[in-house]
């Protein structure tokens, strides 16, 4: 992803909320017959406070992506959605997209059978204790012969980059006004409304005017 300074975003606790927040990434590796996309669960890795992050992929995909070989680069994708010209007002236009963007890229860190088995635990009750009642990776009927002959079955990796581009595109090239207009087309009832990108739009545009009222 080519980097914009207007749009870059740099600040590590916003990239990890963006993470944390879409933990459904696409992971970029290669071998000898080219480029291959996967898509996995990754989180963050609970012991670092930086980017670090954690996760598995099946048997063979370590292999087409290169895993622990080279650099993998992992995306993120955050809110995103089409925004119509016609919601600048009566000015020359264009449609354009809006969208946050995470891409992390590094050589991963193969894991151990245990280290692997902490980071499937990890996945197992991250997204199980949403429920009232979580099954964890060691709740019966799963059984220890079950759950290493699954862990057999996937290489976890610990990744922390050396390469970090982000991207937060939404609309902060455009007037205070144009961009209150974008977030309530987002946030009413049309075809494009949006609520997850208009709230995305409005965390960051207060942001902005509370840094330019510090400012002045």
């Amino acid at each position: 992803m080519r980097q914009n300074p207007s749009f870059a975003m740099t600040d590590v606790e916003e990239l990890r909320r963006i993470i944390a927040a879409n933990p459904w990434a696409t992971l970029v590796g290669r071998d000898a017959n080219g480029v291959t996309a996967s898509h996995y669960a990754v989180l963050l890795d609970p012991d670092r406070d930086d980017l670090t992050i954690v996760a598995h992929v099946g048997r063979p995909d370590d292999l087409v992506l290169g895993l622990g070989q080279q650099e993998l680069m992992v995306i993120f994708q955050g809110p995103h959605g089409y925004i119509s010209p016609g919601w600048y007002g009566d000015i020359a236009a264009v449609p354009t997209w809006n969208y946050v963007a995470v891409h992390l890229a590094g050589v991963p860190e193969l894991l151990d059978t245990e280290e692997n088995l902490r980071v499937l635990e990890h996945l197992v009750a991250h997204f199980e204790n949403r429920l009232d009642d979580p099954r964890g990776m060691w709740t019966p009927p799963n059984d220890e012969a079950f759950v290493r002959r699954l862990e057999a079955g996937t290489v976890g990796f610990r990744l922390t980059p050396t390469r970090v581009t982000a991207k937060r595109k939404l609309s902060q090239n455009k007037p205070d006004e144009v961009i209150e207009n974008v977030i309530g087309e987002l946030q009413g009832d049309g075809t494009y409304a949006n609520p997850a990108l208009a709230a995305e739009m409005r965390r960051a545009h207060d942001a902005r005017l509370a840094a330019r009222a510090t400012a002045g």
